[in-house]
């Protein structure tokens, strides 16, 4: 279990660009975002896989395509269209910790797993992220002058609460197949998602240009070298490298627990948010931060410690 927690410290560590990117690239839409980074995700998988693709692509069944394709759709494009929405009207630090509600989603979503453990034996750890959660929405709110920009904030974080959801049934479910599924290993399961989600990727930007959304020819220059370099970028670090780290944690760790791990993407997160600003934390930040990783550590403890009652039974073998 502890080496999955290494891996799952070290995914969250590359998950944590994902939040800045938005920042960085600030003159692209939330939609180019998601497009470069996923087409540039799939060729890089396609590289990596390309002496062994074709054994792969024969081992596939009809389910598992169907299965790629909804993760795909819920763990990456549209999780991440809502998370740069998010990020780009509420800021780096609201959307990040509307996305620490994840061990509370995940632990209540993962009850009936092998390992998991009960609502009320994580109660503390979780009352604590929920904790960190209320000082964070208030200090957003409260660090807003005037009211002008409350419905864009207050949009943002309806969408970082989409990309919550969307997350969510993908992480549960996701660590439910590799724990049934040995045939698949980590990186050929992180390479052959990748692509998938590099053709889904491509289909909606097929779709938005038949539908005429094609940059104005008045519209200022904008820097596409830069543009494709950070994209390419957090494409190898957050997703080939993270994907294939999240997915050597989800075999080694119960789902209750990984969902504290995910915390981790959201420290980071908030971390290089900060060194892009070139801020430090507000008092409240800092105070939710705190509460983030204690109830973490707390939760890694839970689940550490030697257990006297019987194991849950494992979960049934079907996609959620």
């Amino acid at each position: 279990m502890w080496y999955g927690v290494l891996c799952g410290l070290a995914a969250g560590s590359m998950w944590g660009m994902v939040f800045v990117l938005p920042k960085w690239l600030a003159e692209f839409s939330p939609f180019e975002l998601m497009f470069g980074r996923y087409v540039a995700y799939a060729l890089i998988s396609l590289a990596l896989l390309a002496p062994r693709l074709g054994g792969l692509l024969r081992r596939l069944t009809r389910a598992d395509y169907s299965i790629l394709l909804r993760y795909a759709l819920a763990g990456n494009v549209v999780y991440y269209l809502l998370l740069s929405c998010g990020v780009q009207l509420a800021g780096v630090s609201a959307a990040s910790l509307i996305i620490g509600l994840l061990p509370l989603t995940i632990s209540m979503l993962g009850q009936r797993d092998q390992g998991a453990l009960s609502l009320r034996v994580l109660a503390w750890p979780l009352a604590l992220v929920a904790a960190g959660m209320v000082c964070i929405n208030v200090e957003v709110f409260a660090s807003r002058p005037g009211h002008a920009a409350r419905p864009a904030v207050a949009t943002g974080m309806l969408c970082a609460v989409g990309a919550l959801l969307s997350w969510t049934w993908y992480a549960v479910d996701n660590t439910r197949f590799l724990k049934r599924n040995p045939r698949f290993s980590s990186g050929d399961w992180s390479g052959l998602f990748g692509i998938a989600s590099g053709l889904v990727a491509l289909a909606m930007g097929l779709v938005i240009l038949c539908v005429g959304g094609v940059e104005p020819a008045s519209a200022p220059p904008r820097d596409w070298l830069r543009f494709w370099g950070l994209i390419t970028l957090v494409a190898a670090g957050a997703s080939v490298i993270g994907n294939q780290l999240w997915n050597m944690a989800c075999r080694r760790v119960p789902v209750t627990l990984s969902g504290q791990l995910l915390l981790c993407e959201i420290l980071f997160g908030m971390l290089y948010g900060y060194l892009y600003q070139h801020q430090a934390p507000r008092l409240l930040e800092v105070m939710a931060m705190v509460l983030l990783v204690a109830g973490v550590a707390w939760s890694v403890y839970l689940h550490a410690e030697p257990r006297t009652t019987a194991p849950r039974p494992a979960a049934a073998a079907s996609s959620v």
